[in-house]
């Protein structure tokens, strides 16, 4: 089996998201965090990955590298690590992580794990926050090297992370604690085929034009947020992107992901079949379709937004994302008037 087919994604091995380990000291941690929001500025790299920039450096820790995805317990030198790691971010990006819980992934030990469970009506989500520890050279410098047991201790400001609200079948419970998140799955499968030959076989998914239909449906036309797309396909279902990270800004910013799951979720297989012989495009019959029965709020929701492209100091391209308190991440309830069923 080539390498890339096995590198898609952990994410999209399981329908569950599976609290196998939750650590009591580092929870405790997470419940001293205060009230105060910390100024942090929201980026996007060459490569689309997305990171925050802090006001002063802080180390990350050496960590373990190995771990048996069959143990669910980290190790104690792991834990030690983390939490030396999170006594430094929780003063200085406070917000980030306050009112969540860690839990622990055997099968993804350097991208930490946070959650907090939501319901609107009959649906459950749950935020679901994820820490990249990994060394990046442009973004952070050696202390000390690592080997081939521990990464690299490093010095940085930048927080690379993943924050998706994600909408759930159910929770699973065995004698009174949380055992997993089943995924409310409405993407069949992404995978429509591959490409090359030999040891350059890569897969092909259509998981980038799903998350730019579901994006470019609700942002208004000639708005460019790119790298950044509000509504992504993950988990085989359609998740919210989410940029701002308070517990107030979060709740405020779910009520957009239920109302634009409602809309979509019924007429996703056509979408799905749209795009396996075309890559995505405003054009496409179904995306003229849905998108001339949006309501006109949708366009003010995301008025106070901008990507703003620049050179960093390598000179290398990036993307600064401006967001203002009355966009989609912050705004409370859809503006009053009518609006389609289900949106």
């Amino acid at each position: 089996m080539p390498f890339i087919y096995i590198i898609k994604g952990m994410e999209e091995i399981s329908k569950e998201i599976k609290i196998r380990f939750i650590d009591r000291d580092i929870n405790r941690l997470l419940s001293t965090i205060g009230n105060s929001e910390s100024e942090l500025s929201r980026h996007y790299t060459q490569n689309e990955e997305f990171f925050v920039s802090l006001k002063r450096d802080f180390i990350v820790p050496h960590f373990p590298i190995h771990h048996d995805i069959g143990n669910p317990i980290p190790e104690k030198h792991y834990l030690q690590s983390l939490s030396q790691f999170l006594n430094q971010i929780t003063p200085i990006a406070s917000h980030l992580l306050k009112d969540l819980i860690y839990f622990f992934e055997p099968e993804d030990i350097l991208r930490p794990a946070f959650f907090k469970l939501y319901r609107i009506e009959n649906i459950q989500y749950i935020y679901l926050l994820k820490l990249d520890l990994l060394f990046r050279s442009q973004y952070a410098d050696i202390v000390e090297s690592g080997d081939n047991d521990v990464t690299s201790k490093y010095r940085t400001r930048h927080i690379f992370l993943e924050a998706n609200f994600v909408p759930l079948d159910s929770v699973k419970t065995q004698n009174g604690k949380v055992e997993s998140f089943v995924v409310k799955r409405t993407i069949s499968d992404t995978w429509i085929g591959e490409q090359g030959r030999g040891y350059f076989v890569q897969g092909i998914w259509i998981d980038d034009d799903l998350s730019k239909f579901f994006s470019k449906l609700f942002i208004p036309s000639g708005k460019v947020l790119y790298p950044y797309y509000p509504f992504v396909c993950k988990y085989k279902t359609i998740c919210q992107n989410i940029i701002s990270f308070s517990p107030e800004k979060r709740k405020r910013a779910l009520p957009y992901l239920h109302k634009a799951f409602n809309y979509i979720a019924p007429v996703i297989d056509r979408i799905q079949k749209s795009l396996k012989n075309k890559n995505f495009s405003e054009d496409l019959d179904i995306f003229s379709e849905l998108k001339q029965n949006i309501p006109g709020y949708w366009a003010r929701v995301w008025e106070n937004i901008s990507s703003i492209p620049y050179l960093n100091a390598n000179n290398m391209k990036e993307f600064k994302i401006d967001i203002a308190d009355n966009t989609a991440n912050t705004a409370a309830e859809k503006p009053a008037g009518s609006s389609p069923a289900g949106i």
